[in-house]
């Protein structure tokens, strides 16, 4: 590792406080975070919304050389972000704008000499105009605005209306973004090649950058106390319960598919499991469905699961959710969107499955194949160790930031 003053500073924008790592997109920012400072003077800029994350403010010290941490009020933001309506801007740009990190971000890079920055998340690709930025990555993940499209067909007017909006407007905000941006990333080839279909003026610049998993911090080896009390097999899903992808897919399943399963195995129990559970989420608890909402770790849970369902009809990119259950050693059931860009075999590493009905039968095999379980868990942690290591994605961004000249990222893809 270069000595401190050897290393070059570099401006990271991140949505939302990339500590702890204990949710989706948080664990793909803090690995990249954890990255970047192996070699940069890192200086962050970012925002908390949850009351429980700012105690780790602190923490960032470890990482970074210095941290503006703006409070984010969702309710307040949310009021903030239908100025877009009056702008013709995508409401998710002004719900993170923020005049104080604006001012942060063009003191500390005129302070620094920072050349080289790195937005995560779309929204945060405002802040990259101040100057001095030579070298700008924008890392999307998914592409946001089909998000908001594909919400828009699930949803009556006047919502339908707001998401399809949102979709088109997002979409020409991250086309803007891009241009000015010497990269563009996304998690898989397939949300990369939506865009390049979409914005074809950055084909030349857009490539992708997968998820990774900590192998060693989610490993079978670990010896942990079994959570659930005794009962039959449990069928369990984790993730934020707050997002609206999780909140659909668990209401799908907990409503229409479990009843199909318990019609065949009464005893069969689908815990739900992750911090924040929507009053849907909440509602759902009962005669074979538990809530727990936040719990101090997921790895107990997913290791004495009998079967992890990820039922997604909302997904965009490779699932950490997934990818952790499967580092786990356990038997993973997929629905087919959760699936786009996972390089996994179907009825070896994990079960993907195409329909409701596709999805049920999975569990059924699962559940009547005591031996299958364990074979199967064994494929799926073999498949994350060949093709899933953190650090083979991330030297990906790290290539990008240390090219000489214009950086060539289609050749990533």
């Amino acid at each position: 590792m270069l000595v401190a003053d050897e290393r070059t500073p570099l401006l990271y924008l991140v949505h939302r406080i990339p500590y702890p790592p204990n949710k989706g997109d948080k664990v793909r920012s803090f690995n990249i975070l954890r990255q970047l400072a192996r070699r940069h003077r890192v200086f962050l800029g970012t925002f908390v919304d949850h009351p429980d994350d700012v105690q780790y403010i602190d923490t960032l010290a470890e990482w970074c050389e210095e941290a503006k941490v703006i409070r984010l009020d969702p309710r307040t933001s949310r009021l903030a972000s239908l100025r877009g309506l009056l702008t013709g801007e995508a409401l998710s740009v002004p719900y993170y704008r923020s005049a104080a990190l604006a001012e942060w971000v063009g003191r500390v890079v005129a302070r620094e000499g920072i050349t080289q920055a790195v937005a995560f998340s779309g929204p945060m690709a405002q802040y990259l105009d101040a100057p001095g930025l030579k070298r700008r990555i924008v890392d999307f993940c998914d592409l946001d605005s089909a998000k908001w499209t594909q919400y828009a067909g699930d949803h009556r007017w006047p919502m339908s209306w707001l998401y399809r909006r949102e979709g088109r407007s997002l979409l020409a905000f991250e086309r803007a973004a891009a241009a000015r941006s010497e990269a563009s990333l996304f998690v898989t080839d397939a949300e990369a090649g939506l865009f390049k279909a979409a914005a074809p003026e950055v084909v030349a610049r857009v490539g992708t950058m997968q998820n990774g998993v900590d192998s060693d911090f989610f490993s079978p080896e670990h010896d942990f106390a079994n959570p659930y009390p005794d009962g039959g097999p449990v069928l369990l899903f984790t993730g934020a319960m707050d997002y609206w992808p999780n909140i659909d897919a668990v209401v799908w399943f907990a409503s229409e598919l479990l009843p199909k399963v318990r019609a065949k195995h009464p005893d069969a129990r689908f815990w739900i499991v992750g911090m924040n559970p929507a009053p849907a989420v909440q509602a759902l608890a009962g005669e074979g469905v538990t809530v727990t909402g936040t719990v101090p770790d997921v790895r107990p849970y997913l290791a004495h699961a009998d079967v992890i369902v990820a039922p997604l009809r909302i997904a965009r990119g490779i699932q950490n959710k997934v990818l952790e259950a499967m580092a786990m050693a356990r038997p993973v059931v997929i629905s087919s969107a959760p699936a786009t860009g996972l390089e996994a075999v179907s009825g070896r590493d994990c079960e993907i499955a195409h329909s409701g009905d596709e999805f049920v039968s999975r569990i059924f095999g699962l559940l009547a194949n005591v031996s299958l379980r364990p074979t199967m868990g064994q494929a799926a942690r073999q498949c994350v160790l060949n093709r899933y290591s953190w650090a083979a994605h991330l030297a990906t961004l790290e290539n990008l930031l240390d090219a000489p000249h214009h950086p060539n990222v289609s050749n990533d893809t």
